[in-house]
């Protein structure tokens, strides 16, 4: 017998990234949001005298048993992690289906990782308790441990300090997929670059806005749109969905609310300087101010993926057009909340 996951993606809702720490991370705040858009991670696993993992894949780019490099996989270590925690050897096959782009910004492989985890603890029946999933989550990558939450997830820290917000409804999504690629690592070397070369020019002056305050800013934003205690109103007032707010107003939807903030993407401004392809393919997600225009539209993560959101399945269809014609490949999906993450995330 097997177990097969649903390994879903993620878009970031805002991102500020900070300078870089003292171990050699930056720090940042964003807002992540589950996407119905999958891989599929299937695990094998029986106990045995001496623990093998063999890992395949159908897509080239993803290190592997057959290449020599399977330890590299974010799936390899979060089992061999797993398996060393519950004190188990074990015998386990994983294999991964890949949909989505390997370098796109939409925590694939971090959701990989997951994936791979519950498969094998379904596979063994034995779970590894909530606190140490999320410890070992942190170790893996600064993306995994989100993927044990789902829905819209605050993250802190590295993006590894993740807190749950309040469930939002599905919102029809259009995520375009770009030739190029995009590294992670560099797209932080270059935002370092442009801060020093910002901090030195703008010394004398007021209007350079520090890394650190723009952290603070997208913090203090999340916190006053979401209620994450529990409480009917934020700090600023403003009600929770299905709550009247003070004026007996029932609050919009805190997803649309936040969109409407103006917040950005801080890896936008080098992935578009590197690649600006990429610009022009977010004003075709963009669309007109006639009609049928997204809610929002950014880079997700360090990209190359890009997404826009939409108010109805029309504007999304027409956005999918759009981009399809400028001839970038797009693909229509859904955000997805926590409920239906859970719900649908064992594929029996």
């Amino acid at each position: 017998m097997s177990t097969r996951v649903r390994s879903f993606s993620k878009i970031n809702l805002g991102l500020a990234v900070g300078p870089a720490r003292p171990d050699g991370f930056h720090g940042l705040a964003t807002m992540y949001q589950t996407l119905a858009l999958h891989d599929f991670v299937t695990v094998e696993a029986r106990a045995a005298a001496v623990t093998k993992i063999t890992l395949t894949s159908n897509h080239p780019g993803v290190p592997r048993t057959e290449t020599r490099n399977a330890e590299k996989n974010t799936a390899f270590a979060m089992v061999a992690g797993a398996l060393t925690r519950m004190g188990i050897t074990a015998e386990v096959t994983i294999d991964i289906q890949k949909r989505l782009p390997v370098q796109g910004g939409m925590g694939a492989g971090s959701a990989n990782a997951v994936a791979a985890l519950l498969g094998l603890e379904r596979e063994l029946g034995r779970a590894l308790p909530g606190s140490e999933r999320l410890k070992l989550a942190a170790e893996v990558g600064s993306d995994v441990p989100l993927f044990l939450l789902g829905g819209s997830v605050l993250g802190l820290g590295r993006g590894e300090e993740v807190y749950p917000l309040p469930d939002t409804p599905a919102i029809p999504c259009v995520v375009a997929i770009p030739s190029v690629g995009v590294s992670t690592a560099q797209a932080f070397r270059d935002l370092d670059a442009k801060s020093e070369v910002r901090e030195a020019s703008s010394a004398s002056t007021l209007t350079f806005q520090q890394p650190l305050d723009r952290l603070s800013e997208l913090s203090r934003v999340l916190a006053a749109i979401w209620t994450i205690d529990g409480v009917e109103s934020g700090p600023s007032g403003i009600a929770r969905p299905g709550f009247p707010d003070k004026q007996g107003n029932l609050a919009e939807n805190p997803l649309l609310a936040l969109v409407r903030t103006g917040i950005e993407n801080d890896f936008e401004e080098v992935a578009f300087s590197q690649h600006p392809s990429l610009r022009s393919t977010k004003r075709d997600l963009m669309g007109s101010d006639s009609g049928g225009s997204a809610l929002y539209a950014a880079l997700s993560g360090s990209g190359s993926a890009l997404f826009g959101l939409y108010e109805s399945q029309a504007d999304a269809r027409a956005a999918q057009q759009r981009v399809q014609q400028s001839g970038t490949q797009a693909i229509l999906t859904e955000t997805l909340p926590r409920s239906a993450y859970w719900d649908t995330m064992f594929a029996e």
